[in-house]
């Protein structure tokens, strides 16, 4: 699971140099500490390009910083996976925008060409030709004349079906939740034949059975189902030797160099099985190999690797491909491992039903990291926290991984601004309020969020998993239950016993400020006027946040306030709000638990869809007067390995990229395995 940077939540914390013990040859970062770092990279359309920097490389040893590298480049080796799991054309679409950026001598001067220019970098941030995060169709700003002269002009090969997809309204979501549109048959995700409907897919799957009903494989999740030449389902799994095993023969490549250098036994067992799953396809090995993960704990280099979350798929088995390397920050991860220490009280002494909470919560692990590469789903937009496996058996039994990742979440602070606050906050002291508790409210809530609300609850014996139960609602209804369990301890004198904070109530205080403003007014900048709300985290901001609003109605617990024409939200009694996400996590963990599709479906569609378009119209007008971009994301440092005359690596160097385009360019001619068509 995945914890993903939202509007007014700029969690900043200082970001503390990486101590190693090692004695090793040390290698240097090109940097000049007397220059003030550049994070802003460029803003087009509704994107802001930064850097983010890797503090301590410099005290990793060589051999660590070797781990490093052939860990980023096993992320980046799988990157086209990822566009052509988001639709099955991308990869012609972008060979032939690239092709016409890199080689159109005619005038650039035009507003059509820089239209053209804003278009394949959008295109490029969203590995695809839909939005990163409405899933809609990004459209060009540009007739298809025009674009038809670049084709021309730079004898760019693109058919015209192709061509006319970009500018008509076929496959015009990527992921589309209405189930009355289909869920299938309305999402461009290529993870399914044409044709192949939602009863189909689970039928198919409701005559695999795992060995151990108690461990249920996650069936789907490394395969795209197709009908063969009989008709017949079938699965064509993401393996060495099957689909993408281009890609992935290229990821074994350099996951192998990473076991030679494994900090430990236990690290370099779990990477074996880790290539023994991209050579097989077993999803048994895929256990084996979560399990083995969650064991390596002890060297400073971690890492994430594979297909794994679930969020683009409707129907929710199919895993988009994504990597993700990190170094431990070791000061901020003793700081936050007291979250870790207390999750079992606070599983005793939450507001769930006796039956649903687990009697035991077993190694949640939190670490604060620092970045060192992404890719896939997780390049260029980037989660803050994560928390994995993703299987509530594995989780059960052996625990979770959960991590913050640091040096994201500096950037993000350094680069952004208050504007916002200033205008969406209702009155003086929620303004305090957020200078004083911002920061580390965020950091709190991720934390919280990601160890004790992923690990929390349980499913009751004999019911499936959630996304058997709770189909296309599971994720939203998940990622809703963490943060719930965070914004009810937010709020609880635990927190400042355990040593969090000097005053919980005033945090606590700012925290459900800050979600109300955000899931009832402020995210909604991220959408155009119109539109439904699709993201299951968008989703689960407003039902969470429509809920209490609507059931607090009768004692005045959030009052809406109009005010010289604008709209604010005023939290009147903070003990009241907190007794309601009390009751509304009681009530989705008992979806969960005893999985009640319908009550899901309930409160995401009653409260989590549907957008006041007048409330959205006067948000967007008041936003207008802020330049920054709505949504973030960053191009990864380049890790240079120097070489002596036998070829051996003597150091290895950070070099940040110059502009957007200089990577998107390197990483289509570095790491482009695929075919065009797979």
């Amino acid at each position: 699971m995945k914890l993903v940077k939202t509007i007014g939540l700029f969690m900043a914390f200082t970001v503390s140099v990486i101590s190693s013990a090692q004695n090793d040859k040390k290698a240097v970062a090109k940097s000049d500490e007397n220059v003030p770092f550049d994070f802003f990279v460029e803003q087009f359309s509704d994107i802001k390009v930064l850097r983010y920097q890797i503090p301590g490389w410099e005290n990793l040893s060589l051999k660590e910083q070797e781990l490093v590298y052939y860990l980023t480049q096993a992320g980046n080796s799988g990157r086209d996976i990822m566009w052509d799991q988001h639709y099955r054309y991308n990869l012609k679409i972008r060979k032939a925008l690239e092709n016409i950026y890199q080689n159109y001598n005619g005038d650039k001067s035009t507003a059509d060409w820089k239209n053209f220019e804003i278009y394949l970098k959008r295109v490029w941030f969203s590995n695809g030709i839909h939005h990163h995060y409405s899933n809609d169709k990004i459209k060009p700003d540009f007739s298809i004349n025009y674009f038809n002269t670049l084709l021309t002009a730079t004898k760019t090969d693109l058919s015209p079906e192709i061509t006319a997809i970009l500018f008509n309204e076929a496959d015009s979501k990527k992921v589309n939740l209405d189930a009355s549109k289909g869920l299938l048959e309305g999402s461009a995700i290529n993870f399914y034949d044409k044709g192949i409907t939602q009863k189909d897919v689970e039928a198919f799957y409701a005559n695999k059975k795992s060995p151990d009903p108690k461990k249920p494989y996650s069936f789907g999740l490394n395969s795209k189902l197709v009908r063969n030449a009989n008709g017949q389902l079938e699965e064509k799994v993401w393996k060495s030797g099957g689909m993408y095993g281009a890609a992935i023969d290229k990821i074994i490549y350099w996951l192998e160099k990473a076991q030679k250098v494994a900090e430990n036994k236990k690290q370099g067992d779990a990477i074996g099985l880790l290539i023994k799953y991209y050579k097989t396809g077993d999803l048994k090995t895929w256990d084996d190999y979560n399990i083995a993960w969650l064991s390596a704990t002890e060297g400073n280099i971690d890492y994430i690797n594979s297909f794994i979350e679930v969020y683009n798929d409707p129907l929710g088995y199919r895993g988009s491909y994504e990597g993700i390397v990190q170094i431990k920050d070791f000061d901020m991860s003793k700081k936050m491992e007291v979250v870790s220490s207390n999750a079992q009280w606070f599983e005793d002494n939450s507001p769930l039903a006796p039956e649903h909470k687990k009697k035991k919560v077993v190694g949640v692990s939190y670490k604060t990291v620092i970045v060192a590469g992404e890719s896939g789903d997780s390049s260029p937009s980037t989660p803050i926290g994560v928390n994995l496996p993703n299987a509530d058996w594995i989780r059960a039994e052996h625990g979770s991984k959960s991590v913050s990742l640091g040096n994201i979440i500096d950037a993000y602070s350094k680069a952004g601004g208050k504007g916002r606050l200033k205008e969406f906050a209702n009155d003086a002291e929620e303004i305090r309020l957020a200078e004083k508790y911002g920061e580390l409210g965020g950091k709190l809530h991720t934390s919280l969020h990601e160890v004790v609300g992923h690990a929390s609850g349980q499913i009751n014996p004999g019911v499936g998993t959630p996304k058997e139960t709770l189909k296309n609602y599971s994720s939203t209804l998940e990622e809703g239950r963490a943060d719930l369990v965070g914004l009810y301890y937010l709020y609880s004198p635990k927190i400042q016993e355990i040593g969090l904070t000097d005053n919980w109530k005033e945090l606590g205080m700012e925290c459900y400020d800050g979600y109300i403003r955000n899931g009832l007014m402020t995210q909604l900048v991220r959408l155009e006027l119109g539109a439904n709300i699709e993201e299951a985290h968008m989703r689960n901001r407003q039902w969470v946040s429509a809920w209490v609003f609507e059931k607090g109605q009768k004692d005045n617990v959030i009052e809406k306030i109009t005010r010289d024409g604008k709209t604010y939200f005023n939290i009147t009694d903070y003990d009241k709000l907190h007794e309601l996400f009390g009751q509304l996590l009681k009530e989705v963990q008992r979806i969960k638990s005893e999985g009640d599709f319908e009550a899901g479906k309930a409160l995401v569609e009653t409260y989590g869809v549907k957008v006041d378009q007048k409330l959205h119209a006067e948000i967007l007008e008041r936003n207008k007067q802020f330049p920054d971009a709505p949504y973030s994301g960053f191009v990864n440092p380049v890790l240079i390995p120097k070489l002596n005359a036998k070829g051996q690596i003597i150091s290895i160097e950070i070099e940040q990229p110059k502009t957007f385009a200089e990577q998107m360019l390197q990483y289509s001619k570095k790491y482009g395995f695929l075919p065009l068509e797979n």
